[in-house]
């Protein structure tokens, strides 16, 4: 497997990754699904805050930050999403990818890294933990999805 940053032709696999975890998973509030045109302009706009995992020509994942809140008192301070295909889950490539994610956050002077988690989501909160990250806080019932309301737990890693 190797983590590369992303390019303008892996719009098409990142979409199939997010929108089944649009469809059919709790990792994400969002039902909006994602498009190609989109994910493109994400992907030229972010550059080196955008990575993806490929093996074999096939993507199994991607990772990307983005500015946590707008203004410059948040210059230093990201949120990021990571999401895998179900193929790739339990194998090392989350691991993989937020750790690259993290040295390309260092290299752009960023000094908190913030992940917001479904509190469906057990695994990526443990996920979270083993990576470093600590738990700030826990907004109950702030999304919905699936006609239930479900809390979000922010954690965050100081770079």
């Amino acid at each position: 497997m190797i983590i590369r940053t992303a390019r303008i032709g892996d719009a098409a696999g990142v979409a199939v990754i997010w929108n089944h975890e649009i469809r059919e998973g709790v990792t994400t509030f969002t039902t909006a699904e994602k498009t190609e045109m989109g994910l493109d302009a994400d992907i030229a706009d972010r550059g080196d805050a955008f990575l993806v995992a490929e093996e074999a020509g096939e993507l199994l994942g991607f990772a990307t930050f983005f500015q946590f809140r707008g203004g410059p008192g948040y210059a230093h301070t990201m949120e990021y999403t990571i999401h895998l295909a179900p193929r790739a889950r339990g194998k090392g490539a989350g691991r993989q990818l937020l750790s690259a994610l993290e040295d390309r956050a260092r290299a752009a002077d960023v000094h908190i890294l913030v992940a917001g988690i479904s509190g469906e989501n057990a695994a990526g909160v443990a996920f979270h933990e083993r990576m470093g990250f600590e738990h700030v806080g826990r907004m109950p019932e702030v999304g919905r999805k699936f006609d239930r309301w479900m809390d979000l737990v922010l954690m965050q890693k100081v770079l």
